[in-house]
């Protein structure tokens, strides 16, 4: 039988920090799902006890760190699952996807501004302008994958002036955004193909697809990118070095 965490007035740890693990463990043990409306503020103030200024506090951090998202007019709702950005590893990513002497080109197939899926939106953690990048990988002469990936333009509002095809994707970032990437969160998956990339990458749609997530993180923990690469079942090698920090 689960028991309802309650405010603790005698113990040491501030209010709103204990109203924050608890609507915190509410979302992570799926009490309150992703996309449901939480209660209000009001409501929460009456059920715990609490001041409205402790309950704002404990929702403003939980907004900051991706839990919860506020829209205008409406509430405040439970954010997609985000990938772990509390991981105490540093991650160096070296890729050898195809093997030496093999001829490759990218191609930008969409750019520009673009309204991104609640996810990507909820993973960057930005209600500003979001600027979407559609390219196709071509190996000796044939679709390998393809990737997208969705950045905030206060992070490089100069983008439309970089040449995407000749310059990295991670090496673009590391030059032109507002922070130096600190880490990368990566996240793999087998998914099916979709209609629209099966078409691209000359597949079958429904067939197996290797999905890799990447979200990028700026030195002072928030989102930079997020991209996502699709491939199309072919061989790949990942190669990830994880350093302990001491």
């Amino acid at each position: 039988m689960l028991i309802e965490k309650t405010v603790n007035r005698d113990s040491q740890q501030k209010l709103y920090v204990q109203m924050y693990s608890i609507v915190k463990d509410k979302i992570e043990s799926r009490e309150w799902l992703a996309g449901s409306q939480i209660p209000t503020e009001d409501e929460l103030c009456r059920s715990y006890d609490v001041s409205k200024a402790t309950v704002r506090m404990a929702i403003a951090e939980l907004v900051r760190n991706g839990y919860l998202r506020k829209q205008q007019g409406k509430g405040t709702f439970v954010c997609q699952a985000l990938p772990d950005l509390g991981i105490t590893m540093k991650t160096k990513l070296t890729e050898d996807m195809f093997g030496e002497g093999v001829i490759s080109r990218k191609e930008v197939l969409v750019k520009g501004v673009k309204v991104p899926p609640d996810d990507v939106r909820n993973y960057l953690r930005s209600e500003g302008d979001i600027y979407y990048l559609l390219c196709k990988r071509v190996v000796q002469g044939e679709p390998a994958y393809l990737e997208e990936s969705f950045i905030p333009m206060d992070v490089v509002p100069d983008i439309e002036e970089v040449d995407l095809c000749q310059m990295p994707f991670y090496e673009m970032m590391q030059q032109r955004a507002a922070q130096k990437i600190q880490k990368v969160v990566q996240m793999i998956e087998i998914s099916e193909m979709t209609s629209d990339a099966a078409a691209i990458l000359k597949s079958g749609t429904g067939e197996p697809m290797l999905l890799l997530h990447r979200l990028l993180v700026g030195t002072d923990g928030k989102p930079l990118a997020y991209t996502r690469l699709m491939g199309d079942g072919k061989k790949y090698k990942l190669q990830t070095e994880l350093i302990q920090i001491a």
